[in-house]
């Protein structure tokens, strides 16, 4: 076929202004592996939620979702490096109340702003917070904790200080007056074994690593700081139940983008995340691991950033009360 002179210099001279198109022009979003970035070790919460939810978004997008452990400073390692990756669709993280709205009371230097630096795109799941108390403390319902507290302080443990279960148990104080004493551990793995042996009175720790010891009746969880009880241990009273009036506390898990990343990108990652967790199989997937699925609403780009700015706002208000200051 033979192309005209002007034909062709019509050609020619759009090329400069082709290649300012958004490469969304030319090719389908995604067109090559997706980097999910957990910024804890392999083996918690975190990283086991994300390689569910990685797996499902493999499934709706068609191209693999390569999960990445970058741990470190709490979670700000792996978070920074997903604030100031190209916000293109390509670099996503697994966020938690760590690295969003408990790192930047703990740490005045942050390499990245939790809510300027990330667009959110759902929240997934999350984990209720319990009260787990040694056979021999003699405690068996957050009535007898509050009353025995009135008599002499009670040891209560938690994963460190500025931990997601610190700030629960110092709302907690606040809300009853209890005369809890904290006690931090670097991390939870002595913490529980403490606990069954008598060494502290009990434990703020998260449902799915409580919830064996307390259906083995090596310890018993007195409370589970949720709107109802868990399908996991039913029998276990909620703290609204216990008389602690709206007293709800979770360990958080939800993907999210660099900010700036296009809308329409944002959208897809939204609906492929929604869509797999709709699954029964997904959800009860993650039920088996102690996780409560989030909402409809939660599960949207706008229900997870206000989610996010309610969180941090509480985080802020329990911080204060432990007078925390970030250093």
């Amino acid at each position: 076929m033979t192309v005209s002179r002007r034909t062709l210099l019509a050609t020619l001279g759009l090329a400069p202004l082709t290649a300012l198109l958004p490469r969304t022009a030319f090719a389908a979003y995604p067109e090559r592996p997706i980097h999910l970035i957990v910024p804890f070790a392999a083996g918690g919460n975190a990283d086991l939620v994300g390689r569910v939810v990685g797996d499902l978004m493999s499934r709706s997008l068609k191209q693999p979702v390569v999960v990445e452990n970058r741990p470190g400073a709490g979670g700000g390692v792996g978070a920074e490096v997903v604030a100031h990756a190209k916000p293109d669709g390509y670099t996503l993280l697994v966020g938690s109340n760590g690295p969003l709205t408990i790192n930047p009371l703990m740490n005045a230097h942050l390499g990245y702003d939790p809510l300027t630096n990330f667009e959110a795109i759902a929240l997934t799941s999350y984990v209720p917070h319990v009260l787990i108390m040694s056979n021999k403390s003699g405690i068996k319902t957050i009535a007898d904790l509050i009353a025995q507290s009135k008599k002499k302080s009670v040891n209560i443990g938690t994963s460190g200080v500025g931990s997601a279960s610190h700030m629960t148990l110092e709302r907690f104080k606040a809300a009853t007056g209890a005369d809890v004493t904290h006690i931090p551990y670097r991390g939870g793995g002595a913490l529980l074994p403490d606990v069954i042996g008598g060494s502290i009175d009990g434990a703020m720790t998260e449902l799915s690593t409580a919830v064996q010891l307390h259906k083995s009746g090596d310890a018993r969880i007195i409370g589970i700081a949720a709107t109802h009880r868990s399908k996991l241990a039913e029998d276990v009273p909620t703290f609204i139940e216990g008389g602690v009036k709206n007293f709800t506390a979770q360990s958080f898990i939800g993907v999210l983008a660099p900010a700036k990343t296009p809308a329409d990108i944002i959208a897809q990652l939204q609906k492929a995340i929604a869509d797999g967790l709709a699954t029964p199989d997904a959800a009860e997937k993650l039920r088996g691991m102690g996780s409560e699925i989030a909402t409809a609403e939660q599960m949207t780009a706008k229900g997870f950033g206000a989610f996010i700015r309610t969180d941090a706002a509480e985080m802020k208000a329990a911080a204060d009360l432990a007078g925390i200051k970030p250093e």
